[in-house]
């Protein structure tokens, strides 16, 4: 069968598997796949197994309400997942695996659920809940309406009170709670976190929990790192564990004997913004000084490897069942694979390799099968499991339409900096024939993350398009060593553009490139580059800067994540003249004087992470300089993941508009 070209609405039929769940006798993996419903214009997720020896799929749940996060009970009988199917709110419910209907376990009022996880002996479920403030809730809001009185305002007192893709919630927070599977009475357990970022695991017999939360009070996000961690038992009164220093702390998970703690973090609580390894760390549940066991690899255990089809995972800890090691997520030049860690020792195993992305989920009980998620540049991701030996895909729900269009497969290179440095760089040619081609750099965001070798849409439609597609991981990428991504604090345009602008001069060495029509894009930090790019080099025909950041000074306190003084970029936005110094000249507002490469400007009113008044100030400044520019400003519906998890209506629209704007400036 003769392939084609791949177009932006294959989007729409690509299937989406992630949180991969092996069932404890390792016989079968429980994940979610979502789809888009076209006519609905939404995501659709159910949950669904895949026998490890068969390949046969089974799906559990059905309907247009996501049933997401499911977990096994330990003995495998029953599942527990959450869905709001009988909204408003969504629900956990219980669904017998030998066959019968779901029960609805909970009864919890209009709010959202976080996480859960089943107590050992079955007895208990543990979860994360947050509850809408009464005078916010859809009865609330009808019955306004009814009345024509207005929205109430925000009362505000803690500088926590939003986030991007998640909204506006004030002063409301997620608490930890437990319901008994058998009578599904829910009870508050605790709930001291005043930034409610909860991670949680059962100790072994069930009794208690164990919590790693900010140890704040207030406004968590203008303090440095201090995670502390807790036993919570259900019966009885919390303690601290003594003897952890400040810093971040995550993932905990309880030793199968009990008598540990691992989690992931970082024993320095300068550092908020990742530069740093994120490490591995054991400490005795009693208390006392914690030990990292990862920090002889130069190993970030966190990384996140960009995609707009879902790769990988951020991080995980996983005991082996003899306690003796630990399992964990490394990203590393742009894969992801699994590592393992001896308490015995500090350093860190790879167990896996390839140029794939894996997103490392749970382990059966005995060890011998842990679940994944594994993507490649010529596929979105599938199902897989590692079972010692190697890695396994299990299914194969992308294959009709992998087998239909044209993939691209990258090359990859290292290309050497002004300095020596060498960066890591992907090229992707298209199946088009040409003596030369047009080529776009793509440039992550971030910027502590990865570019890699997972399946990227949009990188696969601008080739189907004829241009050759660019990418790398500069300094400030995460997969290198701390070193490499250190190299940026407080100085974002120095060390990184010298990498870009090495990738730039390798891309006009090309004999297959048209130096003459090459063009520049990214998103988040991307777009922060892009700007930068365009203000120190006129060698782009054209420019598209996508949720960018602008101007540091007026962006310091309009992020859900605001900048810290003194701290990651250095500086002050507010005082005397002095203190906005590092902050100015570090914005690419500093330099725009210079630009004259046509730009366009992809913004989400909805964005919480950059301001959409960043793109207002790259809009009025191009205007006012004569530089040709559009502004494509989409609705508050959207937000600063647009590309990846936005609207499917707007995430084609917004392809669309890249497409034309290079048809325009580079053919």
């Amino acid at each position: 069968m003769r392939k084609r070209p791949i177009k932006a609405d294959d989007l729409l039929a690509i299937q989406f598997v992630t949180d991969p769940q092996m069932s404890p006798d390792g016989k079968s993996v429980l994940f979610v796949k979502s789809h888009v419903d076209k006519e609905k214009n939404k995501y659709v997720g159910n949950l669904f197994t895949v026998d490890v020896k068969t390949g046969a799929v089974k799906q559990w749940t059905q309907g247009e309400k996501p049933g997401g996060i499911g977990r096994w009970s330990r003995d495998g009988k029953t599942i527990a997942f959450v869905s709001g199917r009988e909204g408003p709110s969504a629900q956990v419910f219980l669904l017998p695996t030998d066959g019968g209907e779901a029960r609805k376990l909970t009864a919890l009022p209009e709010g959202s659920i976080g996480a859960i996880a089943w107590s050992p002996d079955g007895r208990h479920i543990a979860f994360t809940f947050r509850e809408v403030h009464p005078d916010r809730t859809k009865k609330a809001e009808e019955e306004r309406k009814k009345k024509g009185g207005s929205p109430p305002p925000w009362e505000l007192d803690d500088l926590w009170y939003r986030q991007d893709g998640d909204g506006y919630f004030g002063g409301q927070r997620y608490a930890v709670y437990v319901v008994d599977t058998k009578t599904g009475k829910h009870r508050l357990l605790y709930d001291e976190a005043s930034f409610d970022q909860y991670s949680f695991d059962w100790t072994p017999d069930s009794s208690a929990l164990v919590v790693a939360h900010t140890a704040h009070r207030s406004d968590a996000l203008l303090k440095k790192p201090n995670d502390q961690i807790y036993v919570v038992p259900l019966k009885g009164s919390a303690r601290k564990l003594a003897g952890l220093p400040r810093g971040s702390k995550g993932d905990v998970r309880v030793s199968p004997d009990g008598k540990l703690v691992a989690w992931l973090g970082d024993d320095k609580d300068e550092e908020v913004w990742g530069m740093r390894n994120t490490r591995l760390y054991v400490a005795p549940m009693r208390g006392g000084k914690p030990k990292c066991i990862s920090d002889r690899s130069d190993y970030c255990l966190q990384v996140a490897t960009l995609s707009d089809t879902g790769a990988g995972s951020d991080g995980t800890v996983e005991w082996t069942p003899n306690g003796k090691a630990v399992r964990v997520m490394v990203g590393t030049e742009g894969t992801a694979q699994i590592g393992e860690a001896l308490v015995s020792q500090r350093t860190v195993k790879l167990l896996t390799e390839g140029e794939h992305v894996l997103g490392v989920g749970s382990s059966s009980r005995d060890g011998k099968a842990t679940a994944l998620t594994l993507g490649t540049p010529a596929s979105p991701a599938e199902i897989a499991v590692y079972d010692g030996k190697g890695v396994r895909v299990l299914t194969s729900f992308n294959k009709e339409l992998i087998e239909k269009v044209e993939v691209a497969v990258p090359t990859a290179t290292w290309v050497k900096s002004k300095d020596g440095t060498k960066v890591h760089v992907w090229c992707m040619r298209p199946s088009k024939k040409a003596r030369k081609h047009a080529a776009v750099l793509e440039i992550h965001g971030g910027p502590h993350t990865q570019y890699g070798w997972a399946f990227f849409h949009e990188f696969q439609l601008l080739a189907a398009q004829g241009y050759v597609v660019v990418y790398s991981n500069p300094r400030g990428s995460k997969g290198y060593g701390e070193k490499f991504c250190e190299a940026i604090r407080r100085n974002w345009g120095v060390k990184d553009w010298e990498d870009i602008a090495a990738v730039r001069n390798w891309m006009k060495k090309q004999p297959f490139i048209d130096s003459k029509r090459m063009g520049v894009m990214g998103g988040s930090y991307g777009g922060f580059m892009t700007n930068w790019v365009i203000g120190h080099t006129n060698d782009f025909k054209g420019a598209i800067t996508d949720r960018c950041v602008f101007n540091w000074v007026s962006m310091a306190g309009n992020s859900d994540y605001p900048l810290n003084r003194d701290d990651y970029f250095g500086g002050c936005a507010w005082g005397p003249l002095s203190n906005l110094k590092d902050l100015w000249r570090q914005s690419p507002a500093a330099y725009f004087d210079k630009v004259q490469t046509p730009t366009l400007i992809i913004h989400s009113e909805g964005d919480m992470r950059c301001n959409v008044e960043q793109a207002e100030q790259v809009f009025y400044v191009l205007k006012s300089v004569g530089v040709k520019t559009r502004f494509v400003r989409y609705p508050a519906n959207s937000s600063h993941g647009l590309s990846r998890n936005g609207p499917p209506d707007l995430r084609l629209h917004r392809l669309g508009e890249i497409v034309k704007w290079w048809r325009k400036w580079l053919k």
